[in-house]
Protein backbone atom coordinates (compact mmCIF):
# COMPACT_ATOMS: atom_id res chain seq x y z
CA UNK A 1 0.00 0.00 0.00
CA UNK A 2 1.49 3.31 -0.84
CA UNK A 3 1.89 6.12 1.38
CA UNK A 4 -0.57 8.63 1.82
CA UNK A 5 1.25 12.14 1.72
CA UNK A 6 -0.54 15.02 3.78
CA UNK A 7 -1.57 17.94 2.12
CA UNK A 8 0.26 20.76 1.76
CA UNK A 9 -0.77 24.48 0.42
CA UNK A 10 -0.79 24.54 -3.58
CA UNK A 11 -2.10 21.26 -3.74
CA UNK A 12 -5.23 20.15 -5.66
CA UNK A 13 -8.24 20.28 -2.96
CA UNK A 14 -11.93 20.64 -3.09
CA UNK A 15 -13.60 23.38 -4.75
CA UNK A 16 -15.76 24.12 -1.86
CA UNK A 17 -15.64 23.04 2.09
CA UNK A 18 -19.40 22.43 3.72
CA UNK A 19 -18.85 22.66 7.75
CA UNK A 20 -21.91 20.50 8.90
CA UNK A 21 -22.83 20.81 12.56
CA UNK A 22 -23.48 17.41 13.66
CA UNK A 23 -25.22 17.60 16.58
CA UNK A 24 -26.23 14.34 17.60
CA UNK A 25 -28.01 14.99 20.16
CA UNK A 26 -31.10 16.44 17.77
CA UNK A 27 -33.29 15.56 15.12
CA UNK A 28 -31.66 18.84 13.33
CA UNK A 29 -27.51 17.94 13.85
CA UNK A 30 -28.62 14.42 12.25
CA UNK A 31 -30.28 16.12 9.22
CA UNK A 32 -27.84 18.65 8.71
CA UNK A 33 -24.96 15.98 8.77
CA UNK A 34 -27.27 13.82 6.19
CA UNK A 35 -28.13 16.77 3.75
CA UNK A 36 -24.47 17.40 3.42
CA UNK A 37 -23.44 13.93 2.93
CA UNK A 38 -26.14 13.61 0.09
CA UNK A 39 -25.05 17.47 -1.62
CA UNK A 40 -21.44 16.04 -2.00
CA UNK A 41 -22.38 12.52 -3.07
CA UNK A 42 -24.55 14.22 -5.54
CA UNK A 43 -21.75 17.11 -6.50
CA UNK A 44 -18.96 14.71 -6.23
CA UNK A 45 -15.71 15.52 -4.00
CA UNK A 46 -14.14 17.76 -6.40
CA UNK A 47 -16.54 19.95 -6.47
CA UNK A 48 -17.55 19.98 -2.17
CA UNK A 49 -16.21 18.22 0.72
CA UNK A 50 -17.52 18.46 4.47
CA UNK A 51 -14.48 19.93 6.59
CA UNK A 52 -13.57 19.28 10.06
CA UNK A 53 -14.97 21.29 12.68
CA UNK A 54 -12.95 20.32 15.48
CA UNK A 55 -10.01 20.00 13.12
CA UNK A 56 -10.60 24.08 12.39
CA UNK A 57 -11.17 25.06 15.82
CA UNK A 58 -7.65 23.13 16.51
CA UNK A 59 -5.90 25.21 13.22
CA UNK A 60 -4.73 21.77 11.86
CA UNK A 61 -2.53 22.68 9.00
CA UNK A 62 -4.15 20.74 6.28
CA UNK A 63 -7.82 21.50 7.20
CA UNK A 64 -7.25 25.46 7.56
CA UNK A 65 -5.25 24.91 4.37
CA UNK A 66 -8.39 23.06 2.31
CA UNK A 67 -10.68 25.60 3.76
CA UNK A 68 -8.14 28.59 2.82
CA UNK A 69 -8.17 27.21 -0.61
CA UNK A 70 -11.77 26.67 -1.12
CA UNK A 71 -14.10 29.35 -3.41
CA UNK A 72 -16.84 28.93 -0.68
CA UNK A 73 -17.25 28.38 2.57
CA UNK A 74 -20.60 27.32 3.67
CA UNK A 75 -21.45 26.09 7.57
CA UNK A 76 -25.40 24.46 7.38
CA UNK A 77 -26.59 24.19 11.19
CA UNK A 78 -29.47 22.78 12.46
CA UNK A 79 -30.23 24.87 14.78
CA UNK A 80 -30.47 28.41 16.17
CA UNK A 81 -27.27 28.15 18.33
CA UNK A 82 -25.36 27.60 15.31
CA UNK A 83 -22.18 26.18 16.55
CA UNK A 84 -20.78 25.59 13.21
CA UNK A 85 -21.09 28.99 11.64
CA UNK A 86 -19.50 30.00 15.22
CA UNK A 87 -16.65 28.05 14.64
CA UNK A 88 -15.46 29.23 11.05
CA UNK A 89 -16.07 32.90 12.13
CA UNK A 90 -13.88 32.32 15.06
CA UNK A 91 -11.07 30.79 13.23
CA UNK A 92 -10.77 33.33 11.08
CA UNK A 93 -13.19 32.39 8.18
CA UNK A 94 -15.16 34.32 6.27
CA UNK A 95 -18.29 33.01 4.87
CA UNK A 96 -20.22 32.44 1.60
CA UNK A 97 -23.24 31.41 3.39
CA UNK A 98 -24.88 30.55 6.57
CA UNK A 99 -27.88 27.86 6.54
CA UNK A 100 -29.45 27.24 9.73
CA UNK A 101 -32.53 24.21 9.10
CA UNK A 102 -34.79 25.43 11.79
CA UNK A 103 -34.79 28.84 10.08
CA UNK A 104 -33.81 27.96 6.29
CA UNK A 105 -36.17 24.82 5.54
CA UNK A 106 -38.43 25.41 9.01
CA UNK A 107 -37.46 22.76 10.96
CA UNK A 108 -38.69 21.99 14.52
CA UNK A 109 -35.75 20.30 16.99
CA UNK A 110 -36.45 17.52 18.85
CA UNK A 111 -33.39 16.48 21.17
CA UNK A 112 -33.09 12.62 21.09
CA UNK A 113 -33.31 12.43 25.09
CA UNK A 114 -36.79 12.90 25.45
CA UNK A 115 -37.57 9.57 24.67
CA UNK A 116 -35.21 7.74 27.14
CA UNK A 117 -36.81 5.79 29.28
CA UNK A 118 -40.12 5.57 27.37
CA UNK A 119 -40.52 4.43 24.13
CA UNK A 120 -37.25 4.72 22.39
CA UNK A 121 -37.62 4.57 18.65
CA UNK A 122 -34.57 3.92 16.34
CA UNK A 123 -32.37 7.22 15.66
CA UNK A 124 -34.00 7.31 11.53
CA UNK A 125 -37.64 7.67 12.94
CA UNK A 126 -36.83 11.17 14.52
CA UNK A 127 -35.77 12.20 10.69
CA UNK A 128 -37.59 13.22 7.69
CA UNK A 129 -36.65 12.10 4.59
CA UNK A 130 -38.26 15.46 3.65
CA UNK A 131 -35.93 17.40 5.40
CA UNK A 132 -33.06 15.66 4.47
CA UNK A 133 -33.98 16.13 1.27
CA UNK A 134 -35.23 19.93 1.38
CA UNK A 135 -31.65 20.57 3.07
CA UNK A 136 -29.37 19.06 0.30
CA UNK A 137 -31.54 21.16 -2.07
CA UNK A 138 -30.20 24.38 -0.38
CA UNK A 139 -26.40 23.39 0.13
CA UNK A 140 -26.37 22.29 -3.53
CA UNK A 141 -28.27 25.55 -4.84
CA UNK A 142 -25.71 27.41 -2.61
CA UNK A 143 -22.67 25.47 -4.39
CA UNK A 144 -24.07 25.96 -7.75
CA UNK A 145 -24.77 29.38 -7.52
CA UNK A 146 -22.26 31.88 -9.16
Amino acid sequence: MAEMKEWEEGMKTHENVIFSCYGGMSNTGITSALACLEAVKELGLEKVVIGCLAGLALKVKPVVGKTRAAKKVITVDGCPFQCGRKTVEQSGFKLTKSIVLTRDIGMKKKALHEDIGEDIKGVMQYISEDEVRRAKELIVKTILEE
